[in-house]
């Protein structure tokens, strides 16, 4: 079974390739030059979304510099600690929201400290599986539309991902 669905992954890609051109071709558009012009818009997306990650990468490092991921790390850690939660999760908690590359970094760290059969290392693998890094998507999505007031989206985002949290940490705790 392992080795059909790695044969199938490994078609995907080229096959819906082959797909999008002779879908194109069967509808009359000329596929090579509207990937061109598609390509052309390009440059520009990346320089409308630029001052945004850089304002999101600036506010990510000063968050973590400053020492207050740390102060709420243990804050958290400290009103969830009657759950028996890790503190690596709240950890994982707090920086896959604002950053990918560094969950992904933190989740290294902790499957070294803690051994990959520790439930820490289930639970914050669940979470860098299943959870978003929202202001980095945020700032991606609202920069590239030119979205400049968001009003409920942040709130939203944050709720949907603390909800994804709990269900990780839950799914964890009881299927792993």
């Amino acid at each position: 079974m392992t080795e059909y669905v790695n044969y199938i992954s490994l078609l995907f890609i080229p096959l819906f390739i082959l797909f999008t051109i002779w879908y194109g071709t069967f509808k009359k558009i000329r596929v090579y030059d509207s990937f061109i012009a598609g390509a052309k818009e390009g440059p520009k997306v990346i320089l409308n979304i630029f001052p945004y990650l850089v304002g999101i990468f600036i506010a990510i490092k000063g968050f973590q510099a400053s020492g207050a991921f740390d102060y709420l790390k243990n804050w958290f850690y400290q009103i969830f600690s009657f759950l028996d939660i890790p503190i690596e999760v709240v950890s994982m908690s707090l920086i896959k929201p604002l950053s990918g590359s560094a969950a992904t970094a933190l989740f290294t760290d902790i499957v070294k400290t803690t051994g990959p059969e520790s439930m820490a290392a289930k639970m914050t693998g669940v979470i860098v599986g299943s959870a978003e890094t929202t202001f980095y998507v945020l700032a991606v999505y609202l920069g590239a539309v030119n979205i400049k007031k968001s009003r409920y989206l942040v709130p939203v985002c944050l709720i949907g991902d603390f909800i994804g949290i709990v269900v990780a940490v839950t799914v964890a705790r009881y299927f792993l």
